[in-house]
């Protein structure tokens, strides 16, 4: 290609270049126009994003604001209330105090003489059975843990007479409020003592031998001599008393040191189970009067204190409780029939169902056939079951 022809086609490129450029100027300012629309709408959802969230901030803060205020006004109620109920408290105890003196009690020193030689004299003789109550406990047929409550020693029980549903609950080993469970549900479900009426007894007590026998509670009285005292949960007072007619008392089991009396009902009526210095080493029985807290008859039992944690009464068998000082399977071991008819040797070995702590009380329910125990702070119910004495 000549010169000359070189110089024809340039204007041609020039103007083709230019024709490009003017293309790619027009693509790019497309593109940029295009960017400038996404960022004006970026932006302006932006803003209306922001002003949604700071919306939602403030409705937030009011929120949070007034949920504050209702808390201190619900924290404000729950004082006014406990206020109320501390009122409440304090009238019903300055009430319970506007009741009729509690007899006072004087130990007539001929009197108790009298009561303690003809209760000798007694001792040992053959027992007159009241029923025809002739059985006897073979197993532990079922074991229900209810709930843990209070202290790891305790006892809690039912009316072993009536037919009231309140649970009665001694937390500890000494102490003067008796805590009283209108059901069974109501002591399963709250564990608050808040939920339970409180009884304050004129005396306090220690141990954990009580009980609740015909709308009456027998307990003993933590200071001075050994006293059982008879208490009206009707009118909350003080019926009788009486000063237990045993020198020189000493705790009736070997595992649980806080208990001298350990008094018990059965199908025949009130037991008082108990230890003395005169002979330290088996527990000793007696049949109560439960209107006159007169002991009626008297017996030494063959049942050693030693390992012994508890004891009831079934149709008039003292039936003791023995474990080991580290806590073991509890049994019993030692069985004593005040009517002679049915032997230790004949008696069933009884085990209860395995656990981790040792019975502080054991109390027998003769007409739900159970037993009412506190297990290292669990409240257990177990159901026995049973068979003649003829056939053991």
């Amino acid at each position: 290609m000549g010169p000359r022809r070189c110089l024809l086609l340039l204007p041609l490129l020039a103007v083709a270049l230019r024709a490009q450029q003017q293309q790619f100027m027009e693509y790019v300012e497309r593109r940029l126009t295009l960017l400038e629309e996404r960022i004006s709408q970026w932006h302006d959802q932006s803003s209306r994003y922001s002003t949604e969230l700071r919306d939602f901030k403030n409705q937030v803060l009011g929120m949070l604001e007034t949920a504050e205020k209702e808390r201190e006004a619900m924290r404000s109620e729950a004082e006014s209330a406990a206020v109320r109920v501390d009122r409440l408290e304090r009238e019903v105890d300055y009430l319970e105090t506007q009741n009729p003196a509690p007899p006072c009690v004087e130990v007539d020193e001929t009197l108790m003489e009298k009561q303690v030689a003809t209760a000798k004299q007694r001792k040992n003789e053959k027992y007159t059975k009241l029923t025809d109550c002739s059985d006897t406990i073979a197993s532990v047929r079922a074991m229900k843990i209810l709930k843990r409550f209070g202290s790891t020693s305790g006892l809690w029980t039912k009316d072993a007479a009536g037919n009231s549903e309140k649970i009665y609950v001694f937390d500890g080993t000494a102490n003067d409020t008796v805590y009283v469970f209108p059901r069974m549900r109501e002591f399963t479900l709250f564990s608050a003592t808040r939920k339970a009426a409180r009884i304050k007894l004129p005396y306090p007590w220690v141990g954990t031998g009580h009980l609740v026998y015909d709308g009456h509670l027998y307990y003993i009285r933590q200071q001075g001599p050994f006293q059982v005292i008879k208490f009206n949960l009707a009118n909350k007072t003080v019926v009788d008393s009486s000063v237990f007619p045993a020198e020189e008392q000493i705790p009736v089991f070997g595992l649980s040191p806080f208990t001298y009396i350990e008094i018990a009902a059965d199908e025949e009526g009130l037991w008082a189970i108990y230890a003395t210095k005169e002979d330290e080493k088996n527990i000793c029985l007696a049949k109560l009067d439960p209107t006159s807290l007169d002991i009626e008859q008297m017996w030494d039992t063959p049942c050693p204190r030693e390992n012994a944690e508890g004891a009831f009464v079934v149709c008039g068998a003292l039936h003791v409780v023995y474990n080991t000082r580290l806590p073991s399977r509890s049994r019993v071991q030692c069985v004593f029939d005040v009517s002679g008819t049915l032997s230790p040797e004949d008696a069933s070995l009884v085990y209860f169902p395995k656990r981790y702590g040792s019975h502080s009380s054991m109390k027998y329910s003769p007409q739900e056939r159970q037993i009412y125990a506190w297990d290292d702070g669990y409240q257990i119910i177990y159901r026995m079951e049973m068979k003649k004495k003829t056939e053991v």
